[in-house]
């Protein structure tokens, strides 16, 4: 008696199911590094916002010798208190505009979530949060 044995060919269920299971454990850590990645390409359209409210500052304090307030109107004459791309929101604070200003940009819709939060430059070109800062620097550092 002489059997014949059948070459196997395709795939076994269980084969097939770690081949899946792999590629969702894949897939899960690809989306969270574009999520992180992100974040981190958004937060150049706050920097670059400050850095613009900073740069009028200077140029309005050259003028009037005194910082503006109002970044919109009047003061600053920029086009928006939104950055381009309108993933942040400046607001510019002060005690005295004859001496100092802190602007702030503040996160809006899917930025909300980056760990940095809201970023800051005030008149004497401090940027915050601050490199030293490990919790809020642990996705790329803020500026």
């Amino acid at each position: 008696m002489t059997s014949k044995v059948r070459p196997v060919r395709g795939f076994t269920l269980l084969e097939l199911m770690i081949v899946v299971v792999v590629m969702a454990i894949l897939a899960t850590i690809a989306i969270t590094q574009y999520g992180r990645y992100a974040y981190r390409a958004r937060r150049a359209d706050g920097q670059e916002l400050l850095m613009r409210v900073a740069n009028a500052q200077e140029r309005y304090y050259a003028t009037f010798n005194h910082y503006g307030d109002d970044p919109v109107t009047g003061d600053l004459k920029l086009g928006s208190v939104m950055s381009e791309k309108g993933y942040y929101k400046v607001t510019i604070t002060s005690d005295d505009l004859t001496k100092s200003y802190t602007a702030t940009a503040s996160p809006q819709g899917d930025q909300l979530k980056d760990v940095c939060g809201d970023l800051s430059i005030d008149s004497t070109g401090t940027k915050l949060p601050a490199s030293t800062d490990t919790a809020r620097n642990t996705n790329g550092r803020c500026w």
